[in-house]
């Protein structure tokens, strides 16, 4: 009879690169899914999805291949060991290193979501180690999930691996367990904080003592925003300074980087009602406070995206302004380019208010500069999220949040304004042309029952013009675009005879000639054969003896048309 079921995600990041454990899941299809963005970001070369399916006899996993792409695995000979080294986890202290730390999260990432807890505290807890250890089948899990790829990167028997992790979970659980019934963990409901860790400061191993106190001090307490609480309460009763204060802020800071790195418990935090998009953009606000209050003194309407943070993610984000949590800090920027340049929408359900938040996002890590992110990594971030709004699902949305193909049309060069990335602003460029150019367009443009005049239609043909000139397209589009609104102009103007109408008129010479200026500069009519019909109507009224004669005797109005004659070639 078959065990449980899972599957594992091994990438390449360069072709001679040995397999590496990315990640493992009980869900098939995200599986597979999360291999096709990696490859297709080009964050890995390939890709590899195994189904291990445990045989409950002998313990051990068998293994099936379900997916793999990309480069092909360079053959190379297996270099085996020989200093009688197991592995880089030697002793229960090497567990608690970083790294370490991070790969027990991933391989333990289900079973911590379902305790609510994070590493540092199951590392800390001898409730947790003892619950862990009594599960049997969910430990030598994820043993297995450590011990398969380093068997592959290293040589060495994964049996042999198995029983060294084995043998290393048991030594690790058995300390917390004995220092536990020891009575060495200090019991922070019943002594000060402050005088405790005065008290440890001089211990040798103080961090793992100190960690302990924290951990069962959060024993009790439930859910991501209420342990952020009793964090910041223990923060702001920690020693004023000296080797006892950072003792308590290096415990303090592991704990929060730990629960950054919980897409739930900072979604929880900082508000149960946010969408992604709005957890990032509290996120920066958190990280960046004075940048923050800068850009949104400069324009008011940054704040409208902004949510209010407030209760203990306000306390937080002081304390990292203070530079006392610096693995947190790095860890929650991280994230956030994580999310950033992922697949997941940060507004599911306003494609409009995605591209707000994207644009206010930008404003923001512009304005921090390399305090936070470099420049480069924003860059590539924007370069990775414009991919994903010029894709058909997401152009099919936001166009459906706008009542009519002119307005259509604006909000797809809003988008061309808007992405970054050479593919990303030649797609948005397609989808406005394609707007633009289509039946629908030219016949609600055309229309004789259009509520606006041929004049203001002109007009908004000219802004478009304008600012598709100024959204960054490549030269290429960029006249395309201009063409075509051209040539929709001029069947326009063709129809409503607006230039010959314009001379025809009763007004004064200084005003048709304003007026047919104006579109020949494109002001208030596309350049194209429009302004080039308004030029040459201009020219031709210039040329009357009458209007001479009248702009010679009014030379205020010469002055007011002279910037406009030069500008369209008819002045020196």
């Amino acid at each position: 009879m078959a065990g449980p079921i899972h599957y594992e995600l091994y990438v390449r990041k360069t072709a001679p690169a040995p397999w590496g454990l990315q990640m493992a899941t009980e869900d098939r299809s995200q599986a597979i899914e999360q291999a096709e963005t990696l490859l297709a970001d080009g964050d890995v070369v390939a890709v590899r999805v195994t189904k291990e399916t445990l045989d409950p006899d002998t313990m051990e996993f068998q293994s099936v291949t379900v997916l793999t792409k990309g480069a092909p695995e360079m053959k190379k000979k297996k270099l085996v060991r020989d200093d009688g080294q197991q592995s880089n986890c030697l002793s229960p202290t090497d567990v608690y290193a970083p790294h370490a730390r991070d790969l027990i999260g991933r391989v333990l990432e289900d079973w911590l979501v379902r305790q609510g807890v994070t590493v540092f505290e199951l590392l800390h807890r001898a409730d947790l180690a003892e619950l862990l250890d009594a599960s049997g089948v969910e430990l030598q899990h994820a043993i297995q999930k450590v011990a398969v790829p380093e068997s592959q990167d290293t040589g060495q028997s994964v049996h042999d691996l198995v029983r060294h992790y084995q043998k290393l979970a048991e030594a690790t659980i058995a300390r917390i367990i004995t220092t536990e019934r020891k009575g060495r963990f200090p019991d922070l409901t019943k002594a000060d904080l402050a005088r405790t860790a005065e008290k440890l400061a001089g211990e040798s191993d103080r961090a793992f003592l100190m960690g302990g106190a924290i951990a069962r001090r959060l024993c009790e307490v439930r859910g991501p925003r209420a342990r952020l609480k009793a964090l910041m309460d223990m923060a702001e009763a920690a020693p004023p300074a000296g080797p006892a204060k950072a003792l308590v802020y290096i415990v303090l800071d592991q704990i929060l980087a730990e629960m950054a790195t919980q897409r739930a418990a900072m979604a929880d935090i900082l508000g149960p009602s946010l969408d992604p998009g709005a957890v990032m953009a509290a996120t920066v606000a958190m990280l960046a406070p004075d940048e923050t209050a800068l850009v949104i003194q400069a324009s008011p309407a940054v704040a409208q995206d902004l949510p209010v943070i407030e209760g203990a993610a306000k306390r937080l984000a002081e304390r990292l302004g203070s530079g006392l949590l610096p693995q947190t800090r790095a860890t929650l920027a991280r994230q956030m380019m994580r999310e950033l340049r992922g697949p997941r929408r940060l507004k599911p359900r306003d494609a409009a208010g995605e591209i707000d938040v994207l644009r206010v996002l930008a404003t923001l890590l512009t304005a921090t500069g390399d305090t936070l992110l470099t420049a480069e990594e924003v860059q590539t971030a924007f370069v990775e999220r414009s991919k994903s709004l010029v894709t058909a699902d997401f152009v099919g949305q936001y166009t459906g949040c706008f009542e009519g193909v002119a307005a259509e049309a604006e909000a797809l060069l809003r988008l061309c304004e808007n992405v970054t990335g050479a593919s990303s602003k030649r797609a948005a460029a397609r989808w406005f042309l394609a707007s633009i150019t289509s039946l629908k367009f030219e016949s609600d443009l055309l229309s004789p029952a259009h509520e606006d005049t041929p004049a203001r239609r002109l007009q908004r043909l000219a802004r478009l013009q304008k600012e598709a000139g100024g959204a960054g397209l490549s030269e290429t589009d960029t006249d395309d675009i201009a063409q075509a609104l051209g040539q929709l102009a001029a069947t326009l103007e063709a129809r409503a005879g607006l230039t010959a109408a314009i001379a025809r008129s009763r007004a004064t010479p200084s005003q048709k000639l304003a007026l047919l200026l104006r579109m020949a500069m494109g002001e208030t009519a596309p350049l194209g054969p429009v302004a080039d019909r308004a030029r040459a109507e201009a020219l031709k009224l210039l040329r009357s003896p009458d209007t001479r004669g009248a702009l010679a005797s009014q030379p205020s109005e010469v002055a007011v048309l002279k910037p406009m004659l030069q500008a369209v070639g008819l002045a020196a």
